[in-house]
């Protein structure tokens, strides 16, 4: 036991630097003002750690993108799948269930500055996105995108293959295009 609360207090360590490198996103004004309230309360309790997934382990980032995931996932190195990765499952801004459906995946590092110093790649035959509002941060997925769900953002991610929604529907409620977003091959309704 002592063992696991060592490992995950470093884990915490680390993940309250990555988080400060979320907090305060110039490019995704919607989590600035209270990301620092989630690195407060991770700085305080181990538990807290549930309300983020950070990694460089492609397993790690497709559970923390399932149903049983976290609000906010984020990368810290370029990852590759070798099979389709579904991003599922109702989640709130900052983890808290009186805050707006919406949840982010940032492919990126920051400075104390809010400077991007980094930008990862997500290699992935085709993400599969089922849960509503879903926000992608920077980088680059290379692969196609399948949108099952409304108010889906690219955020200054850029896309090297097809974007597909499922419905009319989910292609308008969607952003493509904020903060440079750029999609390689085409946007399509099925």
């Amino acid at each position: 036991m002592i063992s696991k609360k060592l490992i995950t207090l470093g884990t915490l360590a680390a993940t309250v630097l990555v988080l400060g490198a979320c907090n305060g996103d110039k490019k995704d004004s919607k989590d600035s003002s209270s990301d620092s309230k989630t690195e407060t309360s991770m700085s305080s309790s181990v538990d807290a750690v549930s309300g983020a997934s950070i990694s460089d382990k492609p397993e790690v980032i497709e559970k923390a993108l399932s149903k049983d995931g976290n609000w906010i996932v984020a990368a810290t190195a370029d990852l590759t799948f070798d099979k389709d990765v579904t991003v599922a499952g109702e989640f709130h801004d900052k983890g808290e269930s009186s805050g707006d459906i919406y949840r982010k995946l940032a492919l990126y590092a920051q400075d104390s500055d809010k400077k991007v110093t980094a930008e990862y790649t997500v290699t992935v035959p085709q993400l599969i996105v089922e849960t509503e509002n879903f926000n992608i941060v920077n980088g680059t997925i290379k692969g196609d995108i399948l949108v099952k769900a409304n108010g889906f953002v690219l955020n200054g991610t850029k896309v090297e293959g097809n974007v597909t929604f499922e419905k009319e529907e989910y292609k308008t409620s969607a952003t493509l295009d904020k903060e440079g977003a750029e999609i390689t091959g085409e946007t399509t309704v099925q």
